[in-house]
């Protein structure tokens, strides 16, 4: 039985209306226009008193009136509509869309659905002169409409995954007595396989900045899974930590061939102590209050890669002063930084903006600058003089 609020409650949930064209979408529709030989092809999605089309040849529109649209008939109907030649037919030889603008004639259309079954849409070729269409080209139609209705799907598990991936950021920085922290993120696309999160645990602060390789969905789940990892028992000191992080992707991800490269950093605020494990990343730095540069890096392999369990990471261990920096990115950022010495720029932006203002720098690079091509996440932490 056809229910129209349950419907339309499974098309805003997408949360694609009114959303800009999608290039995946608008191949497909090229592509039934060139298999169809018609003129005009609409992915329309029908809303509560209009179509609106998601991608469109030949149409002059993104949006068309609901009522008497040949594509409602179609999601009322739940099936394959075929009207090889309107005029000639009782249902629609009146209808405006063939009296009138386009002067409809051939109609072709496949219901698109929504994750739970509910018809939202459709996938439709048009023409003014009449077509027959083959039990083959039927066929056809079918196949292109689950491939659009699995890329608006896949939209909206992105978008959803996004969202997700958004809240599990912190909300609030840390505020510790005589620290300046400061800390962001830019996701290249819609999912970042980066992230940075902070913990306390009694008078100690845990940074932690991991990057796993590649991007999309999968990099943003192996990210998830360390961050939730690290966060478990934070008591814990951080050589275990790390290697209970090791053994998970060891035993859970050793199929996939992915890793994470990480620094998992502990701080010691009262006396500026601060323990550091580089895990492949080696793009951890303190820029001293002299405005040197200390690496802190070590020969350790990504997470992952199996060396964690065998033999157990050492931290590294320094100690900010006074007007110290501690600071730690993802290699995006290198991307956009001065190509000749990038150590430069970074000391310029930090001391003439401060920790806040130079994060703010490179997420506008990230968002602005034509050379970023991958995510950039920053965090930095300074001992305030």
């Amino acid at each position: 039985m056809f229910d129209e609020r349950r419907r339309q409650a499974a098309l805003e949930e997408l949360g694609i209306l009114d959303t800009p064209p999608d290039e995946r979408v608008d191949r497909v529709a090229r592509l039934a226009k060139e298999m169809f030989g018609v003129p005009m092809v609409s992915v329309s999605l029908i809303d509560r008193d209009r179509q609106w089309r998601k991608a469109q040849i030949g149409l002059g529109g993104n949006e068309a009136p609901r009522e008497d649209s040949f594509c409602d008939y179609t999601v009322s109907q739940d099936r394959t509509v075929v009207v090889e030649d309107a005029s000639a037919t009782d249902l629609f030889a009146e209808n405006p869309f063939v009296t009138g603008d386009p002067h409809l004639r051939f109609y072709a259309g496949h219901p698109l659905h929504a994750p739970g079954g509910e018809p939202i849409g459709t996938l439709c070729v048009l023409d003014t002169e009449p077509h027959v269409l083959t039990d083959s080209q039927q066929d056809l139609l079918r196949d292109l409409a689950f491939w659009v209705q699995t890329e608006l799907a896949q939209d909206a598990d992105i978008d959803h995954a996004a969202v997700v991936q958004q809240a599990l950021r912190p909300r609030v920085l840390p505020e510790v007595e005589g620290y300046t922290i400061a800390a962001g993120a830019a996701p290249r696309g819609m999912l970042a396989g980066d992230y940075f999160d902070f913990s306390r645990h009694g008078d100690a602060l845990r940074v932690t900045l991991a990057d796993a390789m590649g991007k999309g969905t999968g990099p943003a789940l192996v990210a998830a899974t360390v961050r939730a990892s690290l966060r478990t028992a934070p008591e814990r000191p951080l050589t275990t930590a790390v290697a209970d992080v090791d053994r998970l992707l060891e035993d859970d991800l050793a199929d996939t061939s992915m890793f994470v490269t990480a620094v998992v950093a502990e701080l010691q605020p009262s006396t500026g102590e601060l323990q550091v494990i580089d895990a492949g990343h080696s793009l951890a730095f303190v820029i001293r209050a002299d405005r040197s540069w200390t690496p802190l890096r070590s020969t350790n392999l990504p997470l992952g890669m199996g060396m964690g369990v065998a033999d157990p990471r050492e931290p590294l261990t320094t100690t900010l002063e006074a007007g110290d920096t501690f600071i730690c990115c993802s290699d995006g950022l290198l991307d956009v930084l001065d190509e000749d010495d990038p150590f430069a720029h970074v000391d310029r932006v930090l001391a003439a903006l401060g920790p806040d203002g130079a994060v703010q720098e490179a997420l506008r690079l990230a968002n602005s600058d034509e050379r970023a091509t991958d995510d950039i996440t920053v965090v930095v932490v300074r001992r305030d003089s």
